[in-house]
């Protein structure tokens, strides 16, 4: 009787391990597969764009944005205005620094630019 009791107790013990190792291994992939799925996110932008500056106020009447630079901008330069609801290519015509029409603005600048469509606050400028 002893030596049936011990063997009965030993089979249930074994199964316990063997479903706990289960849900282990179980665990584990769902995790890995979660991981996998995050790594694999599009990039928002084409790598060969630089950025060129950030849109700090936009007039409507005049349809003109004000620009704060990161990098120089000339007249004739293309340009890619990207934002949550703004997504457009234009070529620059003009540029102003302080009601004054100039064909270069540097780093650093805050400059007035005429645009073809409306654009927001903290829209993206890229260089093309």
């Amino acid at each position: 009787m002893a030596v049936k009791k011990k063997k009965i107790k030993a089979k249930k013990t074994l199964k316990k391990k063997v479903i706990k190792a289960k849900k282990i291994t179980k665990k584990k992939s769902a995790k890995k597969s979660f991981r996998k799925r995050a790594i694999k996110k599009p990039s928002a932008r084409k790598k060969n764009d630089s950025i060129l500056g950030v849109i700090t106020h936009y007039f409507p009447k005049v349809r003109a944005a004000v620009i704060k630079l990161k990098s120089p901008l000339a007249v004739g330069d293309t340009v890619k205005i990207k934002g949550h609801t703004t997504d457009f290519t234009q070529r620059v015509d003009s540029i102003q620094i302080d009601h004054a029409a100039v064909t270069l603005a540097k780093k650093g600048d805050e400059v007035g630019v005429l645009v073809n469509s409306r654009v927001r606050g903290n829209d993206k400028i890229y260089k093309i």
